[in-house]
């Protein structure tokens, strides 16, 4: 494998593991927020709502969380790098956070459109392939064991 390839998977290795990191911790924290802020009865009307009501929920959290990409975006074009990078992380946690947490709750409805279960499946291989060819890098695997052995001691 060439350096190059070997270097740009060893780099998406450590984006999966951080991206798995904050998926547990995020996820963690949208119950806590859902039990904090008494948002049980809207999950449970989430988990039950037509397929319609259940695709605009979903599609609430990316409108408000496209205009902060948008706006870092634009940061970053405008030499404001580091400030860029900071509101996209913002974006990212953000969405992470709203988009994960509706989806999760209404994922048996959406994909009740053929569409987008299209979509999802199309992406879901992608994901996978990628994750295979990551999973098989040295630094991910090493990675992997690092966080195991620190699960472990704490």
């Amino acid at each position: 494998m060439p350096t190059f390839q070997r270097l740009l998977l060893s780099l998406l290795a450590v984006l999966l593991l951080i991206e798995e990191w904050l998926w547990s911790i995020l996820t963690a924290l949208g119950s806590w927020l859902t039990r904090v802020l008494h948002l049980e009865k809207l999950e449970n009307w989430l988990r039950k709502a037509p397929p319609k009501l259940a695709l605009i929920s979903f599609i609430i959290p990316i409108l408000i969380v496209s205009p902060i990409n948008l706006l870092g975006f634009g940061l970053i074009g405008h030499g404001f790098i580091i400030r860029g990078l900071m509101v996209e992380l913002l974006a990212k946690l953000l969405g992470t956070l709203l988009i994960a947490r509706v989806f999760k709750l209404t994922r048996p409805q959406l994909l009740t459109f053929p569409w987008f279960a299209w979509i999802y499946y199309i992406i879901l291989g992608w994901l996978s392939w990628a994750h295979q060819r990551v999973a098989a890098t040295a630094v991910y695997k090493l990675a992997k064991r690092l966080k195991e052995s620190w699960r472990k001691q704490h």
